[in-house]
């Protein structure tokens, strides 16, 4: 189930991908939905773009 405010999307993935992923979060201490969200921000911040959060959906984990 999804965390309130948050928007919930099917995602295909290729396996290879998926086990990288699980290894990323494991490592990380995350869920892979989580590191996923964070790669994704990190992407953004890269290209210069900062999301907009309101209260209801402060942002994801950004210690790294």
């Amino acid at each position: 189930m999804a965390s309130p405010g948050k928007k919930a999307f099917p995602l295909r993935i290729d396996p290879a991908l998926w086990e990288e992923l699980q290894r990323l979060a494991a490592r990380d201490l995350r869920s892979v939905n989580a590191e996923i969200e964070f790669l994704l921000r990190e992407a953004l911040a890269r290209r210069g773009i900062k999301p907009k959060f309101d209260a209801a959906s402060p942002p994801g984990d950004e210690q790294q």
